[in-house]
């Protein structure tokens, strides 16, 4: 993980406004949110191993995913660019789920924080500076 200075950080605004802006640039609302927190993330790569990450916390009202309208506010922390690697392929210890019959085929990151290179955090700061001039 490598953390990139911004403009953003603390910067305080209602979900709606950031998250539309954010979607131009197409960021996603990251699902590893809370009601409290979360992420927006924007991959960097086709593999989408690469990602620019901007954090958040919610400063008023709860959130309750990606709807359509939500009272919260938020503050944004400080981006940063991470890497996941992949074992390609199926997981060979695939096991069933305890609550239905589905098989969990996919394999956990090999590391879920790979070294980035450089051209990767220059490309992250290149969109950055793009989604600041917007917010």
């Amino acid at each position: 993980m490598i953390p990139i200075n911004s403009s953003l950080v603390n910067r305080e605004e209602a979900f709606d406004q950031v998250r539309n802006q954010l979607h131009q640039f197409e960021f996603a609302l990251g699902g590893n949110w809370d009601y409290d927190h979360g992420y927006f993330d924007r991959y960097l790569d086709e593999a989408h191993k690469v990602w620019l990450r901007i954090p958040f916390q919610v400063t008023r009202g709860t959130l309750e995913g990606d709807t359509d309208a939500t009272e919260a506010s938020i503050r944004l922390g400080q981006p940063f660019v991470l890497k996941h690697l992949y074992n390609e392929g199926l997981d060979s210890e695939a096991h069933v789920k305890t609550m239905g019959a589905l098989i969990d085929q996919f394999q956990e990151p090999v590391d879920k924080d790979a070294p980035v290179e450089d051209k990767w955090v220059a490309q992250a700061k290149k969109l950055l500076s793009e989604v600041e001039r917007t917010l």
